[in-house]
């Protein structure tokens, strides 16, 4: 047999049995669309990270500390920023983190990649639910932005709720390493080990002692916060373009990390 007739004849064959580019864009939009009604659908999951975070923010911004806030721009935008952010963390952590574990433990990950899909399908599919799910958490806090003492132009308006959309992504990267090195029933408590520190010690809700900023910057969402400022013209800490390279560093390693995990266990 000639090796070379082999190999072209390999080609052609894995020419004829490529899919059209339009069947991979809709496979991929089928995906995302049952991966997001699965999330939607899910009682326990759609309700706290579509209301809890418009939840907090009425809270404190309107009931606890209204007429405080009220006097302080500073102070209103300050608070409007951290529960966004807030907002943002959830949906990428929780739902890439549990669902791939549960996922991989179950063997799903194993038969989709049998099934004539495209094998970056599921992952896309998870990431575009994430973005989902943070677009329409902005929606309601642009909703409620003016009952906490917040004044905001469209294009403000506009430009954070696209910065924290985009800001998804390095959370889901990191819902996604976690996914693929925990088991099902640990992957819930190993986010969280992450969720909870993040809130309190990314300086996005408190403010930290100068003693402790440090430890701010080691957190994305921290990035996402003076991003989210800068997007809307107003004084941020550091350069955008390093803000965005860093969570795009993030986003790029987390998720390298985890497909390295996952090739593994294969």
């Amino acid at each position: 047999m000639n090796p070379t007739l082999t190999r072209t004849q390999l080609s052609k064959l894995e020419q004829e049995s490529a899919m059209p580019l339009r069947r991979v864009l809709r496979a991929y939009s089928i995906e995302a669309k049952y991966e997001s009604l699965r999330m939607l659908r899910a009682p326990a999951f759609a309700g706290p990270f579509l209301l809890l975070p418009v939840g907090l923010y009425l809270l404190f911004a309107v009931l606890l500390f209204g007429p405080q806030i009220a006097k302080d721009p500073n102070a209103a935008l300050f608070t409007f920023m951290g529960f966004s952010v807030l907002g943002v963390m959830g949906p990428g952590m929780f739902g890439f983190g549990i669902t791939v574990a549960m996922e991989r433990e179950q063997g799903l990950l194993k038969l989709k990649r049998a099934l004539p899909m495209p094998s970056a399908a599921s992952l896309v599919a998870k990431m575009l639910m994430s973005m989902l799910f943070v677009a329409i958490v902005m929606g309601t806090m642009v909703a409620a932005a003016s009952l906490g003492h917040l004044q905001l132009s469209a294009a403000q308006l506009l430009g954070v709720s696209l910065v924290n959309t985009a800001g998804a992504l390095p959370f889901c990267a990191l819902g996604f390493l976690v996914g693929s090195l925990a088991s099902a029933k640990a992957a819930p408590a190993f986010v969280n080990l992450l969720y909870l520190p993040m809130i309190y010690l990314s300086a996005i809700l408190f403010p930290l002692p100068k003693s402790m900023h440090w430890v701010a910057p080691l957190s994305p969402a921290y990035h996402l916060d003076q991003l989210g400022l800068a997007s809307m013209g107003f004084p941020s800490e550091g350069a955008p373009l390093v803000h965005v390279l860093v969570l795009g560093a993030m986003t790029v390693v987390f998720t390298a990390i985890a497909l390295r995990r996952l090739a593994r266990l294969a």
